[in-house]
This record gives structure tokens, C-alpha cells and sequence, in this order.
């Protein structure tokens, strides 16, 4: 069977698992106590709630293009969260380091492995040859008729 067609599957079936996982990761810390920090608990159960929808929606194979914006979306926005949470704060609500112990580094792991999955997904996309379409036809003046007066 031709590798190329076997890439898009595949690329398509790990940046689902890579969403699923970091929004997994997500769902159990907001079980484990983050539900109850205000305002940060429920971006938590925001962020795993669209991570496990964006990834069904991949597996189902709705539009890519659509798709792989919106988890590079949810992907950058986990991580952004992230450094936020460390340097300035979310909300009021700070973190230090690698804390909590292993989630962050399995996040981290989780929604970079996602975005490095999409860019090689985009670039595989734009390299494949687009089927050779007919050029547009303009009309030709002198083929035209004018109807009689």
C-alpha cells in the first residue's frame, strides 16, 4: 500500500490521541481539586471538554482545515494557559514550576506533541499535487452572437 496515503490517516488518528490525552490530563485535575478554583476550574473542564470534542470530530473526519485551526487553537491556548499560570498569573491563580507532578509535564508533553502533529500535517497537505483543473474559459467575443433587432 502507498505510504502516502496512509500519512493523512495517521496524522489525523495521533493529533486525536494528543488532544484526548492533554484534555484527559485536563479533566482529571479539574476532578482533583482545580474545580474549585474560581474562574480557572471551569477553564479546565472548557479546555478538556474541547479537546475530546475536536478529537471525536477528527476521527469522524469533518472538514481538516476547520479542524486541525481550531486544535492548534485549543492547543496553543492550553500552553499559553500554562505559562500564564507560572509567570504572571491567570486570574489570581499562580503555579511554580512543574507543579502539579506528572500532569504538567504530560500536558506540556501533550499539547506540544499536538501542534508539532499539525504542522507536519499542514505541510504534507500543501505539498500534495492538486488535481490538474481545466483553465477557466472566457468568452470569446467573436463566437458571441448578438441577437437581431
Amino acid at each position: 500500500m502507498n505510504a502516502r496515503r496512509l500519512l493523512a490517516p495517521t496524522l489525523r488518528s495521533a493529533t486525536a490521541a494528543t488532544l484526548a490525552a492533554g484534555g484527559y490530563i485536563h479533566a482529571q485535575l479539574y476532578i482533583d481539586g482545580y474545580r474549585f478554583i474560581h474562574i480557572v476550574g471551569p477553564l479546565f473542564l472548557l479546555q478538556a471538554s474541547a479537546s475530546f470534542a475536536l478529537a471525536a470530530l477528527l476521527l469522524v473526519g469533518m472538514s481538516p482545515l476547520l479542524l486541525r485551526t481550531a486544535a492548534a487553537g485549543v492547543a496553543l491556548g492550553a500552553l499559553g494557559g500554562f505559562t500564564a499560570s507560572r509567570t504572571v498569573g491567570v486570574f489570581g491563580f499562580t503555579e511554580h514550576g512543574l507543579q502539579p507532578e506528572p500532569q504538567a509535564v504530560l500536558s506540556l508533553l501533550a499539547e506540544t506533541g499536538t501542534l508539532l502533529l499539525l504542522a507536519i500535517w499542514q505541510v504534507t497537505v500543501t505539498r500534495q499535487p492538486r488535481a490538474a483543473r481545466p483553465p477557466v474559459m472566457t468568452p470569446d467575443r467573436a463566437a458571441t452572437r448578438t441577437p437581431p433587432n
